[in-house]
């Protein structure tokens, strides 16, 4: 088949029209989120003036879908048309979206954004597996900060864009402009549908082996025989190649070692991840365009970093995922310190160093996760690590909203931020010992994919 052939590098990565298409379909799904993010926590926050328990519980349901579905997803990601998948899915992003225009409360706007979030899980492990089924080995790392770099920008523009059309209009149009960006995103998609799956051969070797020798003649009850056959082989390869995932990631030093540093990170960070609508009324009470602000800055702060990593094409790991915590961790301290009346541009400052720390972080640990997976696991790999994610978020947002009840949002962020930083400290001094499978591999070059990969 097409897609199996080796692809060839090119001088310029937007030569590749295949990526060129996924690169739009981001795009256009990334800005949408945004849109989206800052009208529901202007609601949730600012019109209905949820607590930070109700407001702890919106993460949590997104995150559910991703617990139980994500090593599944992963694994359906690697077996099936993986554009066709992300169609299906921007499809039902966009109903579901539609769906919350009529949301009364909180309450009723909690399983619907559940619902949006399960097919998001789908979603994430297939654009991973087809970013490496259309980007040749040594466009892999440009590929990858280009992607994280649409992530960073919609932070910039998104927000932003957000807080306008929230000025003018309503919480409710960028909640339609959502679901339309979505659905252009299906539609730059469509012209991909055919690349197929990395493993249908073989589910299509073990039906044919199964078939081989029968008659052409078969009676009723046989057909319906042959029939459960082949869908118990494909159960079963289906739960074979969920394990491998699983038996693949546990002997890989690099990808266990850096999936297990990141999500200690995540448990602390994700605790005031939805919080900072909270704190930000506590600074700027009223001031709903303030959340917009700050997150277009953490945004920018990304996008520099991003456009430097994908010049310098190169990072090591120690650096980009320790060094990406201490910066995350300082600003969110910093945030923490800052008292009611200081500023925006000292807040937009501290955005923007939160950003950069962001931005190296993301960049460097996606890199590791598709470089050191071969092309028929990288859905899995992403699963399993959606799955832990979505454990991880189960309890670190209400342990969040339990900590800012007690303490108080400005003391927990400094605490959170503080153990961030220790973390982010830790790896800088320890990436030897962490990182240590080669000097080869901490550093991430594009010459050295090939092996990396």
């Amino acid at each position: 088949m097409k897609e199996k052939k080796e692809l060839q590098s090119t001088p310029s990565i937007w030569r590749n029209g295949r990526f060129r298409r996924m690169f739009a379909a981001h795009t256009a799904a990334s800005f949408g989120d945004w849109f989206d993010a800052i009208a529901i926590q202007v609601l949730v926050a600012y019109r209905w003036e949820a607590d930070p328990m109700m407001i702890a519980l919106i993460p949590v349901v997104m995150a559910l879908p991703g617990l139980l579905l994500g090593s599944i997803a992963g694994t359906l990601a690697d077996r099936v048309h993986k554009a066709r998948l992300m169609i299906v899915c921007d499809a039902a992003i966009a109903l579901l979206t539609l769906a919350i225009l009529a949301v009364p409360g909180p309450a009723w706007l909690l399983p619907l954004l559940g619902l949006r979030a399960a097919a998001g899980v789908f979603q994430m492990p297939s654009q991973q597996g087809l970013t490496r089924a259309v980007v040749a080995s040594d466009d892999l790392f440009r590929a990858t900060s280009l992607n994280g770099l649409v992530n960073q920008a919609s932070k910039v523009a998104g927000p932003l864009l957000g807080a306008m059309t929230l000025t003018v209009l309503s919480p409710q149009a960028c909640i339609i402009l959502n679901a339309l960006l979505r659905l252009c995103s299906g539609l730059l998609l469509w012209p991909l549908r055919g690349i197929g799956p990395t493993l249908v051969s073989t589910d299509q070797q073990a039906v044919a082996a199964g078939q081989q020798g029968k008659s052409a003649a078969h009676t009723a009850p046989e057909a319906d025989e042959d029939k459960m056959q082949e869908e118990h082989v494909r159960a079963s390869r289906f739960f074979n190649q969920w394990r491998e995932g699983w038996a693949f990631l546990w002997r890989s030093r690099m990808l266990l070692h850096t999936l297990i540093f990141g999500l200690f990170g995540l448990i602390a960070i994700l605790m005031i991840d939805y919080q900072f609508p909270t704190l930000l009324r506590v600074l700027a009470p009223g001031n709903e365009s303030l959340l917009g602000w700050l997150v277009s800055a953490i945004g920018a702060g990304a996008v520099g970093c991003m456009l430097v990593l994908n010049r310098l094409n190169r990072i090591s790991a120690g650096w980009g995922l320790g060094g990406g915590y201490v910066l995350v961790g300082g600003a969110i301290a910093a945030l923490g310190w800052a008292q009611p009346g200081t500023g925006l541009p000292v807040l937009l400052m501290i955005g923007a160093v939160l950003g950069v720390g962001n931005g190296l972080y993301i960049i460097t640990q996606n890199y590791i996760l598709q470089a050191k997976t071969p092309a028929d696991m990288v859905g899995r790999v992403f699963g399993i690590q959606s799955t832990v994610i979505g454990a991880i978020m189960v309890v670190s947002p209400l342990a969040g909203g339990v900590l800012i009840r007690i303490a108080g949002a400005g003391t927990a962020f400094v605490w959170i931020g503080m153990t961030v930083g220790i973390l982010g400290l830790a790896g800088l001094l320890l990436q030897s010992v962490i990182w240590r499978e080669s000097l080869a591999d901490s550093s991430l070059t594009t010459e050295q994919n090939a092996d990396l990969a």
